[in-house]
């Protein structure tokens, strides 16, 4: 009995180009420059509550010798290995089917490999009380960030009736050798999930504030591997069905050839359609410790230290002249100088340059 922590690096970051390539996606560079790799960050962040041994990562086949070089130590049974991409409720499926042939009382956290936390302690004791939380019954837990402005680039969660005491039978888990939580006297509160909204529009967004009932989906998920496996026969018999066909080949020479043969019959579907916003045992713990997943320059820009011209640069050679409102990420030591720029992206990655709009960002994936 533990808990384990499930990575999922099979993304390409094909709107970060030109530093994320379909041969090494973002996932696996150090987009903000602190030389940590955001996947070898997303690992460090569960410092000292998850142990090496409990870490699986799945991904693609392509970026294997990239998680073995920038994960090093983690078991090679425990980096799953897609032959195609099937969105996330087939990866979740195959982990989590083999999580319970290892473990079957595991508890599981499962988060993004290119997600950015400011506040690394705060995300520890959300992560404390969420896996004390779902340890406490057949309970499916996800983490929504409080939204600090009316973003319409990130889908919501609608929080429906607080639960009288979040901790429950929490801390008798420890009674069963479970490691207790080290925030037990700081917790936050936990609704039933009401419902699941899509990328709003900029006034819903602003409607969704107002009410401050809603949380941006964040994408990461706590649970019990019992429960979680026992949802996705209920609501995805397919995924299951196909499961249970690998499971025999589980932790031998056979697996992988069973994986390439049957994964891509998945049905191509993620984990929030196929089981969250069908299940009765979601809830959401609001959460503050600065997060983005990401996704573009621009989340960058917003997430970077800005001048007084509100230009954020990452790179030790630039020099901004007369420009504002600019992204700009070169490597190290990189002589640039840019003058008369106003809300470009600048970014120079193994002799390739872009130069663009900040406002067209979300075009950048056409152009390469």
């Amino acid at each position: 009995m533990a808990n384990h922590l499930v990575i999922m690096a099979g993304g390409i970051g094909s709107r970060f180009w030109p530093m994320s390539t379909p041969q090494c996606p973002k996932q696996f560079l150090d987009i903000m420059g602190t030389g940590r790799t955001m996947i070898q960050q997303t690992f460090d962040r569960f410092g000292g509550l998850i142990d090496i041994e409990h870490v699986w990562v799945v991904t693609s086949k392509n970026f294997a010798e990239l998680v073995r070089e920038q994960l090093q130590g983690i078991n090679p049974q425990h980096i799953l290995l897609e032959p195609c991409m099937r969105n996330t409720a087939p990866c979740v499926a195959y982990v989590s089917w083999k999580i319970q042939a290892e473990d079957p009382e595991a508890a599981v956290f499962v988060a993004a490999s290119d997600h950015l936390v400011i506040s690394p302690r705060e995300f520890q004791r959300c992560v404390a009380q969420g896996l004390d939380f779902v340890c406490g019954g057949d309970r499916i837990l996800t983490l929504g960030m409080q939204p600090t402005r009316p973003e319409t680039g990130y889908g919501y969660i609608e929080q429906g009736e607080r639960i009288a005491d979040p901790t429950l039978e929490t801390h008798d888990a420890g009674k069963k050798g479970r490691r207790p939580s080290a925030f037990a006297s700081l917790l936050s509160p936990i609704y039933k999930l009401a419902s699941f909204r899509e990328k709003p529009d900029l006034k819903t967004a602003e409607e969704y504030l107002e009410t401050g009932r809603y949380t941006w989906n964040s994408g990461m998920f706590l649970w019990q591997v019992s429960t979680i496996v026992s949802e996705l026969r209920q609501y995805a018999p397919e995924i299951a069905e196909i499961m249970d066909k690998i499971a025999p080949t589980f932790f031998t020479v056979k697996e992988q050839a069973m994986v390439d043969k049957l994964y891509d019959t998945c049905p191509k579907i993620s984990i929030d359609y196929a089981v969250m916003e069908k299940t009765q045992l979601a809830y959401v713990m609001p959460a503050e410790f600065g997060w983005s997943d990401l996704g573009t320059w621009g989340s960058l820009h917003t997430l970077t230290p800005q001048d007084d011209d509100r230009n954020a640069v990452i790179g030790d050679g630039v020099k901004m002249i007369e420009s504002e409102g600019c992204m700009v990420r070169m490597p190290q030591g990189k002589q640039v100088v840019i003058q008369g720029m106003k809300d470009m992206i600048v970014s120079e990655h193994n002799g390739t340059l872009l130069i663009c709009q900040l406002s067209e960002e979300q075009r950048i994936k056409e152009w390469h």
